[in-house]
This record gives C-alpha cells, structure tokens and sequence, in this order.
C-alpha cells in the first residue's frame, strides 16, 4: 500500500486528534510527502497586457530566421521548391506544436523544465536538453548580429564601402573584380576570410569589437527586462525535409523552451490558440515575402553580372584586328561566349551565362548582407537606407536572441542546484544590495529581492561564457563554423526535442486532457485538424524526417562552401575528420541529457534535482492506485470528503497541518516553493 500525501492535504490540523484516535497506520513501504522550503517563492509574473504579449512573441518568432537563413536555405535547397516541404512542415508539425508549446506553458505557469517534469520526471531531460539547444544557437546567432553592428558602422560613409572595388595603382583589384564589390566587401573586407577550415586565420578585432557590444546590448536588455520553378528533385533529399523542419522550429523558436516560458507568463483565460493562428500568419508571411524580396534582388545582381561579362568580351573584339573579326560572324559572338566554355578560353574571352551568374551571385550565411548590400548600393542615398536597413536587422536579431536566452535562463533558475547555493558566494553581493533590488533577470523571469540568486549575475555569467566561446566565430574560419553550428547544433537536436514533446503530450500527459485544457482557458475545443496532426500526422512525420535524416548525415560527406580569392567564388569542400568529431560531440551534446536523466530517474539514482515552482509537483514511486496529481495553483478545492481523507493521511505521517486550500497557503512573499522526496517509514 502506498501512502501520499501533497500540499492541498496539509490542513485542519485539529482533525489530527480524531485521526489518532483511528490509530491506522500506513503499512512500512516507500511514500512520497512533499517538504515546504524555508523560502518564499514570488508571484508567477505576467505580462502587463495583450500587446506587450504580442509584441514580445512576435518579436521572438519573426527573427533573423526569416530574413537570414531562410532565403539562403531555399537556394540551397532548391529554390522554389523549398516552399513546399516548408509549407507542409509549417501546417502538418509546426502550427500544432506551437499550440502544445504555448498551451502547456500557459496551463502550468512553469518554464520548460518544470513542465515536463510535472508530465513525468522522467521526461526532465527534455528541458535540459532544450537548454543545451538554446546555448548552442544563443552562441552563434548572436554573431549574425554581430555582423549588423559591422556593417551599421559601416554604413556612415559616404559612399557606400561596398560601393566600389578598392584599387592598387588605379586598377582594381582582380579578386573583386571576378567576384562582385559587395561580394568581396563581404568576404575579405569584413571577415577576412581564410581559404578553409584548418586555417583560422586569427581573431579579426574589429568582429570581436562588434561581438562584445552585442552581447553587452543583450546582457543589459535581458537584464532590465523587455515588457515550383526550382529543382523538384531536391524533394527526394531527405536534408531538404530536415531542413524545411528545422526552420519551422527556427521561425517559430519551437523546441527551445521559449515559447513555453512565454506562454506561462499568460494569464489561464487567454486565448492561446488565436495567438498561434496570428503568430503563424506573420511568422509564414514574412519569411516568404522576405525571399521574394532576396530572389528579386539575386537574379537583378546575375544580370549586372551577365551585362558585364557581354560588356568585356564586347572589349576584347573590338580590339581584335578588324580582318580577324570578321572572321567571327555575328551569329557565332553568342555560341562562343556562352556554349563554347574552351574555345571561349583560347580566344580569352569570358562565358557569360545567366544561370551560373544566378548560381554564384550570392550563397551560404552570408546572402543576405551579400544581397541587400548590393539593393542599397543602387538606392539614391544609400548611407540613409543602410543605416535603416541594418537597424532594422539588428532590432530584429536582439528581439529573437532575447526570447532565445529566456528559454535558457528559465531552466538555469528552476534547478534546484542553484537556489541552494548561498548569494554572497554565487554572485560577491555582500556590499551591492541595490543591484539585486533593482535590476532582475527579466521582467516576466526568476529574480526578486527575495531570491538566493541575483539574475543580474546569472545573466552576466552567461553572456560572459557565451562571448568568450563565441570568439571562435571571430576568426577567419568564423563563417565556417557558424555554417557547422547552424547544420549540427540545432537540426536532429531540435526534432528529436519536438518528437518527444509531442508524444508526451499526447500519449503521456492524454491528448483528451490537453485538449480539455485548451477547452477551459480558450472556450474553444480543438477539432479533427488538431487532433489527426498531433496524434499521428505530427509523430510520424518527426520521425520519418529523424531517421531519413540521421542515415543521410552518415551516409553521406558532409562539406561546407569556402571562399576561393583566386577565382572570387566560394568552392564546395570536405570538413576535416577532427572538425565531425566537433560536430557529432555538438549532436550528443543536445540529445544525450534526455537519455542520461531518464535512466538516472528510471533506475532511482536521481531522486529529484529541481524544484518545481507555482503550484507543480510531481509524484516519485507511486503507483496508479493514488491519488491524481495536484491541479493548476488557481483552481479551488471544495471537497470536504476529499479533505478528511487527505487530513487523515497527513496526521498519520505527523506532517503538521496547512492553512487552507492549496491555492491559498501563501506567506508574504507568494506561495512556498516545495519539493518531492522519498523516505521511508
């Protein structure tokens, strides 16, 4: 027989006599009590109104992720026809995760630790795992804006530096002139490129320079708080559908514990689902009128291009002896310069071809600073709309990375590690009280004056650990490894992360359940679409594209494009054999704390390690007979039989008795943190 006890069972303690007098003792076996902590935790925050609510996730979703890296994935992955594994991944996984997400968050009031911990602890590695994730991504996406700040001062010359090829002597150099002057104000002028990964290069000042004002501008924001005409063969390409799903997960910020975060600083009436609907439409709409704006301004680029390389071979004839070029009928001028790649080069001239100018006008991380650079360039006061331009970039880029961290924070205070640890000792505040009362970690996060840790520190450290590991990007090689970190670090990581969310929300937690949830605080029951795309639609789509994608990745050589100066293009090469082993221990990294805590919980070696804040608990060796597990904070217990039964177990336990219902057992300061632990009696 097991014996439980909870929180809502810790009252009427004058019912203690008569439950004596009963004298039924549990039998001896294992129990689960919960223990109050000797600290008050603060209120759960909230959002001060809708707009601010719908600003912030807005901001969050509608990143760089959209105006970055989904054009350059579309032309990597067959232009147009990425629209169509991205649109079946946005509306068959990414719409429905989005609503667990938001939805599970706003139900529980917890970050993304708290709440698959509360669905079954064994499920805790979850927001471990999607913390790791954050952490990785947090660590190069904050270059990218790195790279805004770069090219934002930059842009108050006048002209434009990319405006122009430099010049030795009067002539230009050849490596811009074969590429482009954007292109090599891009690659050699900003990032100094090295010609591979094995050589770095050395750290570049002026990128370091520029990485440590973007993670001080971040550090002080989350600080203070902030209220088919493409190739349809690619369709076959299992990598084409992962990442078609990794940038659903990117667009949205899904599997990263954000929106989970997010959506519990909701009050429990608000209407998650239409914000999902909204958030979505924005989210979609933006990324692909982004990518029209890129590929209209990549295929003007090409023709600039192709009207040059016309130009120069024009040069080279009339230069000819008269008599030899007549030896070159008009007809013929066109099948040389662009169908005669040899004879073109013994005669010097230059193969114009349209769709290779398409092809190589711009690629990789760098397309977008590639092709908007080059739009600007071409506007009548360019230096005004540059400096527009890459504000906007930069406020787009600090919004998403903010949300990025606030997953990450989120887990970092719910482990229970930290709240242990002594203040002066984690943060050196024996004399700097005013900074822990009035800075805090964010607006709707885990710092007050009342806690044992200063989230002015804590982000702190962070942002000092991810600057100084993101010095890495700084280098020569800095492009490349931001390409690795965005191929390895948030792709199988992310969807083995959906995968598992979503089962456990809908096999683990009941889908009848979540759906009952989404019914209580919306009014409105999701229907057939919800229901087929997270039961089964969902599951078996993540699951096809992991595996599919896993076997690719081993199967084939995974290469990177890097700069070649002599030709002024970028070349397709292998990584190294050291720079997979980076790599793989990158993918491990991200999915080896869900196996690691479910074994560790599974076989009792982990009795508990976080305190699960705002009303969740979580219950440890106890069977199905027991009692079911404690609802949300808000809701009201009103059954006095249920009460006896829980009072009569707490007298027997000799736990003393509470002050009213759970939802009202509050001191000053909020309700009491607490904890699950087994004992034996």
């Amino acid at each position: 027989v097991h014996c439980t006890t909870s929180r809502s069972e810790l009252r009427r303690p004058e019912r203690c006599a008569d439950v004596r007098k009963r004298n039924a003792p549990c039998s001896p076996t294992t129990i689960t009590v919960v223990v109050i902590n000797d600290v008050d935790e603060p209120p759960r925050a909230a959002w001060d109104n809708k707009v601010q609510f719908m600003l912030s996730i807005i901001g969050y979703s509608v990143g760089l992720g959209n105006i970055w890296r989904f054009p350059y994935l579309c032309q990597q992955n067959g232009g147009g026809a990425f629209l169509i594994p991205f649109g079946v991944m946005l509306v068959l996984e990414g719409i429905p995760l989005f609503l667990i997400e938001l939805g599970m968050g706003q139900k529980m009031r917890l970050g993304a630790l708290g709440v698959w911990n509360n669905v079954h602890p064994w499920l805790g590695g979850l927001g471990v795992a999607s913390a790791t994730v954050t952490f990785f991504v947090a660590l190069y996406y904050n270059v990218i804006i790195t790279w805004c700040i770069y090219y934002l001062f930059s842009s108050i010359n006048y002209p434009l530096p990319w405006a122009e090829c430099p010049k030795l002597n009067n002539t230009e150099l050849p490596e811009c002139e074969k590429a482009s002057e954007t292109a090599y104000f891009w690659y050699r002028t900003t990032l100094d490129i090295s010609p591979s990964m094995d050589d770095s290069g050395g750290l570049k000042w002026w990128i370091v320079l520029c990485l440590f004002i973007a993670w001080v501008s971040v550090f002080f924001i989350v600080m203070k708080g902030i209220q088919s005409s493409g190739k349809v063969e690619k369709l076959y390409n299992p990598n084409v559908w992962l990442d078609a799903a990794t940038q659903v997960f990117y667009s949205f910020g899904l599997a990263f514990g954000s929106l989970i975060a997010f959506g519990s600083y909701n009050p429990p009436k608000n209407n998650c689902v239409r914000d999902v609907i909204l958030v979505s439409f924005c989210n979609a709409l933006t990324a692909i009128y982004a990518s029209l704006v890129v590929f209209a301004i990549l295929g003007f680029k090409a023709m600039l291009s192709f009207d040059k390389c016309l130009a120069h071979n024009k040069e080279l004839l009339d230069a000819m002896d008269p008599d030899k070029a007549k030896l070159i009928p008009e007809e013929m001028k066109h099948l040389i310069m662009g169908l005669e790649p040899v004879r073109a080069n013994n005669l010097g001239f230059e193969v114009c071809d349209l769709s290779k100018n398409l092809d190589q006008a711009a690629e990789g991380t760098g397309l977008a600073f590639i092709v908007f650079a080059q739009a600007i360039v071409e506007l009548p006061m360019s230096p005004f709309w540059s400096i527009l331009f890459f504000t906007m970039l930069l406020s787009l880029g600090i919004g998403s990375q903010i949300g990025i961290l606030e997953g990450m924070l989120c887990t970092i205070f719910d482990i229970d590690f930290f709240k242990r640890i002594s203040k002066p000792y984690l943060t050196g505040e024996w004399e700097f009280d005013f900074f822990q009362n009035y800075f805090t970690l964010s607006k709707f996060a885990f710092a007050s004056s009342s806690s044992k840790i200063s989230g002015f520190s804590v982000s702190g450290v962070v942002c000092i650990v991810c600057f100084f590991m993101g010095l890495i990007f700084c280098t020569g090689a800095g492009q490349y490894w931001l390409g690795l970190f965005d191929s390895f670090a948030g792709t199988i990581g992310l969807v083995m992360i959906a995968l598992l969310e979503t089962i456990a929300v809908v096999f683990i937690y009941g889908h009848e359940k979540f759906t009952n949830d989404i019914y209580e605080m919306t009014g409105y029951r999701p229907g057939l679409y919800w229901q087929v795309t997270w039961r089964v639609i969902g599951p078996t789509i993540m699951t096809v594209i992991l595996l599919s994608s896993i076997i690719a990745k081993i199967v084939q050589t995974p290469t990177y494009m890097a700069w070649d100066k002599d030709k002024g293009i970028t070349v397709e090469m292998e990584y190294p054999g050291w720079v997979l082993g980076i790599a793989l221990a990158i993918v491990l990294a991200s999915v080896l704390p869900i196996i690691a805590i479910f074994l560790l919980r599974r076989f009792q070696i982990l009795k508990f390690d976080v305190d699960i804040h705002q009303g969740a608990i979580r219950r440890i060796e106890t069977t199905a007979s027991t009692k079911e597990m404690i609802g949300d904070v808000d809701e009201d217990y009103d059954s006095n039989e249920d009460e006896d039964e829980e009072d009569d177990i707490a007298c027997r336990l000799g736990v003393p008795g509470g002050k009213g219902p759970m939802g009202q057992n509050r001191g000053p300061g909020g309700p009491k943190g607490f904890k699950m632990e087994v004992m034996e009696f």
